[in-house]
């Protein structure tokens, strides 16, 4: 038996192999393998501590070889498999979307404090993306109707479909850039989490991010561009007991609040994620009820 073809000897394999393209350590390497074997042979993580003494059929074997290569070039495990798990549920993604990540996950723990979960309200998530936001605030606050707005046709085709697999029926989509299409439809509350990365910045050719779109990751010089944009446009579409929620980057709270503060809103806030950094900014319209 060829050792280094049984289901133990390939994880140690591309284990090793992704440790050194991507200069990872052994063990995030061991489970990046892990995840990508057990996509290639359609099993769970079980199955592969419980048939390490295996050896799969060359056809398997030739699989996995084909998405450990695609992510020793740096291509992000979840454009690999398909999809990534936010906020307790399993979001189809593609490259024309980008990947959810568990630090947006507080944009929506936010916002679902500001949404009662008994009376009817009317949500919009700008910038939807693969519709994590919009899907997961409808599939929580089922009372409410939820619009979710990209500019990427393709976005909002990941959007619908993660919609109708996860059954957010209270879900609708319209493409236009931030507040284009909306026409003079207000809303309870307005999330986004919009592109807020400089231009310049190192980080968009590195990494993940250099497979993610372009369009949903930088915004002008500095990355405020479109978060201007979207406080300045948010009073248009605000109820009188509206609400704006922010994702932005670590250094850019007190940019968005005083951002927030020159457009007129009140009760401002920053809240920080669980590193301690300032994620999160949100304030609200004037003539709210107490």
């Amino acid at each position: 038996m060829n050792v280094s073809a049984t289901v133990a000897g390939l994880l140690a394999d591309a284990t090793q192999r992704l440790a050194e393209a991507l200069q990872l350590d052994k063990r995030e390497a061991r489970i990046e393998a892990r995840v990508l074997l057990a996509h290639a042979l359609a099993v769970d993580h079980a199955w592969l501590i419980a048939h390490d003494r295996d050896t799969p059929s060359p056809v398997q074997q030739r699989a996995i070889a084909d998405l450990i290569e695609r992510r020793a070039g740096g291509e992000p495990v979840a454009y690999i498999l398909g999809q990534r798990e936010f906020f307790g549920l399993e979001f189809s993604v593609s490259p024309a979307v980008l990947i959810p990540r568990p630090d947006t996950e507080l944009l929506v723990e936010i916002a679902l404090k500001h949404v009662p979960e008994h009376v009817s309200s009317h949500l919009l998530d700008l910038g939807s993306g693969s519709g994590a936001i919009a899907v997961t605030l409808a599939l929580k606050r089922p009372l409410a109707r939820v619009l979710a707005v990209d500019i990427s046709i393709e976005a909002l085709a990941v959007t619908q479909a993660n919609a109708h697999k996860l059954g957010a029926g209270n879900m609708h989509c319209a493409a236009g850039n931030w507040y284009a299409a909306l026409g003079d439809q207000q809303f309870d509350l307005i999330v986004s989490n919009p592109p807020y990365i400089a231009a310049a910045d190192p980080h968009l050719t590195a990494g993940d991010l250099r497979f993610e779109p372009g369009l949903a990751l930088s915004s002008g010089h500095d990355g405020l561009r479109d978060l201007c944009a979207i406080i300045i446009g948010a009073p248009a579409h605000l109820s009188a007991t509206g609400w704006l929620l922010l994702e932005h980057g670590f250094d850019q709270a007190a940019a968005v609040g005083e951002l927030l503060r020159q457009t007129g809103f009140e009760q401002i806030f920053t809240a920080r994620d669980l590193a301690g950094l300032e994620r999160v900014s949100g304030g609200r319209w004037p003539g709210a009820a107490d």
